[in-house]
């Protein structure tokens, strides 16, 4: 996942910063993607480390950025998710006035307003309660998110789940229901079918990735809230959601591949790139031993 995750998204933001000459209000929707999946990804070597060794070197405030930013992924994930929903809406529904409501200016003012609601709701983590464990000599990290402890806090989850699962998840099926309202009823004649097209497979990707990466993630956390008791160890069905969510990042590249002309350039072209290395290798290969199999014909000749 870590190094699928950084190649991919790495290469969005190339394409979508410094290669894309006419920016759309999609094209900024893709880099917000692109740059919040790689702060997530980023961090997976360090909890990588922290797992294998079962010790935390890396200080008490790194600790808490990771505990921090391990909140603050899926929040920013499913909000990017709907502002792209409405931008999907807008193109279709009202196309009209699409130029007026899709352009740069307004999606980057959309995307900072996202990013400062989801890091002032983040940032709090930072200062959250000492870790448990600081009694002791052993180091561990991100044990004040352990379940036990989030339990002592869950009208602030529930309130957190609220309004960054369930509000963005609605805002996204309102404009689905919509926008097929509109595709079955006729409403979008005058479409090109190119863009009906785009935005029908944006639609089913988003679709796709939340009930896969972020649902089952989401209902896992919520019903281990609501269990009583002192369990808060390993959980399979927890670390099973919490993989699903990180293969989010990877997944990203079925959105980037549908948005972008040049996207879909690059990875073609770096699919040829490689298909011509190993041919070249083959090639080589086979000459190497055609020499050697000459030379020894010649040798036997010889003797």
């Amino acid at each position: 996942v870590f190094a699928v995750g950084v190649i991919v998204n790495l290469t969005a933001l190339w394409v979508f910063a410094l290669t894309t000459k006419k920016r759309s209000s999609v094209t900024v929707h893709m880099i917000n993607v692109a740059l919040v999946d790689l702060t997530f990804i980023l961090l997976i070597p360090f909890r990588m480390v922290y797992l294998h060794k079962d010790y935390w070197p890396f200080g008490d405030l790194f600790c808490r950025i990771t505990a921090a930013l391990n909140i603050f992924y899926p929040c920013m994930a499913l909000w990017l998710f709907a502002l792209i929903s409405t931008d999907r809406y807008m193109a279709i529904v009202q196309p009209k006035h699409g130029k007026e409501l899709r352009n740069v200016p307004k999606a980057v003012v959309g995307s900072l307003g996202v990013w400062l609601m989801t890091l002032g709701s983040s940032i709090p983590l930072l200062f959250s309660a000492e870790d448990p464990d600081r009694i002791s000599n052993f180091t561990t990290c991100i044990k004040m998110q352990d379940i036990i402890y989030m339990r002592h806090d869950n009208p602030v989850n529930f309130v957190r789940l609220i309004f960054f699962f369930l509000v963005p998840i609605c805002i996204m099926i309102g404009c689905y229901i919509v926008i097929v309202d509109n595709l079955i009823h006729g409403r979008t004649s005058k479409l090109k079918l190119k863009v009906k097209e785009k935005s029908i497979r944006i639609i089913i990707t988003l679709i796709i990735q939340v009930l896969v990466c972020f649902v089952p993630f989401h209902v896992c956390l919520v019903l281990r809230l609501l269990e009583n008791g002192e369990d808060g160890g390993f959980n399979t069905w927890a670390v099973f959601t919490t993989f699903l969510m990180n293969t989010s990042t990877v997944l990203d590249i079925i959105l980037y591949y549908i948005v972008s002309k040049q996207f879909q350039d690059r990875v073609i072209s770096v699919i040829l790139y490689r298909n011509y290395l190993r041919s070249v290798r083959r090639k080589s290969r086979h000459t190497h031993t055609g020499s050697i199999k000459s030379l020894s014909n010649l040798t036997s000749a010889v003797i």
